[in-house]
């Protein structure tokens, strides 16, 4: 079960149990969806036609830039910034799930709200969420920008692009994307949890007898709360992506045209002038299969790695 629950017969889960199983759904996730990753920052960050009619760009479908990606770089460009990713993915399932179970528990505690409704659980994991965001943001910034170059590499390693961004864009280099990030991120988290709490309602509760069928549910649950969730919040990512690659441009030559962005307004603005409404819908194909995969999952693994201490818990 997500989130606090006054009718569960054991006790609410510790903190730590949940930044454990959260974090472990996380890196598991984040091993499986790179690639879709991978791909789907490539859609975003280009400015020309994403269409397989239109091919003026270097990717223009989802099966093509896998061929392309695959023959010019290499089987290991679909895992390009993994470690900061994993890092990320650890990081923020860590920070998200324990906030969420924590703000859950006090919004039943502190107020008339029930902590089950779907309206709670917007609210708190929009607010988990952005907990996560701000303590991750420059592990996101990094995976950002090593999934996007290409090769000749401009960072050789994590502790190189650190280094150099540290040196040429300061502190704040880091947290570029920020303001969008946030605008986008407590919705779209937001969202995952209520569809996901308004879907399993409505499946109603799994046999009692079989534990395969309510690993099942999650699983289903939690992918189709990612799409809705993405379709519906994903503009704020790809505007999010073209400003953390900002003062990253002779990295970006290689795969088509570049600009320059002066910030939020700026990026939307000139999205809107040169590339059109279908512009902010770029990568949104591997975007939704991502966000099927990783939702689903990092839902089913977090109830499954949290029963399973519990399960331990108990039989000490």
């Amino acid at each position: 079960m997500v989130g606090y629950d006054p009718g569960s017969k054991g006790a609410a889960p510790a903190p730590e149990d949940a930044a454990l199983s959260g974090s472990a759904a996380g890196m598991v996730t984040r091993a499986l969806i790179s690639p879709l990753d991978v791909i789907k920052i490539r859609f975003q960050l280009q400015i020309e036609c994403v269409s397989s009619q239109h091919p003026e760009g270097k990717y223009w479908g989802l099966f093509q830039a896998s061929r392309c990606i695959l023959a010019e770089e290499g089987l290991p460009a679909f895992w390009k910034g993994h470690v900061p990713a994993q890092l990320l993915s650890v990081c923020f399932g860590a920070v998200q799930f324990a906030s969420f179970e924590f703000l859950t528990e006090m919004t039943h505690k502190s107020t008339a709200y029930d902590s089950q409704t779907a309206g709670v659980h917007f609210v708190c994991g929009g607010l988990a969420a952005c907990s996560a965001t701000v303590a991750c943001q420059p592990l996101d910034t990094l995976r950002t920008r090593f999934a996007a170059q290409g090769e000749p590499k401009v960072y050789h390693s994590l502790r190189h692009a650190v280094s150099t961004m540290y040196r040429t864009e300061g502190a704040l280099g880091f947290y570029r994307g920020l303001a969008p990030t946030l605008v986008a991120v407590f919705p779209y988290a937001g969202l995952q949890f209520f569809f996901y709490k308004v879907l399993k309602n409505l499946m109603g509760p799994p046999p009692k007898d079989s534990n395969v069928g309510g690993n099942l549910r999650s699983l289903a649950c939690g992918s189709c709360a990612g799409v809705i969730s993405k379709t519906m919040t994903y503009p704020f990512d790809l505007i999010k992506k073209r400003l953390q690659v900002g003062g990253f441009e002779e990295a970006r030559a290689h795969f088509g045209q570049v600009r320059k962005y002066g910030g939020f307004v700026d990026c939307v603005s000139q999205i809107a002038r040169e590339e059109g409404l279908r512009g902010f819908l770029k990568g949104l194909s591997p975007s939704l299969v991502k966000a099927a995969v990783s939702t689903g999952f990092t839902f089913f693994l977090y109830e499954l790695f949290l029963n399973a201490i519990r399960n331990l818990k108990g039989s000490q």
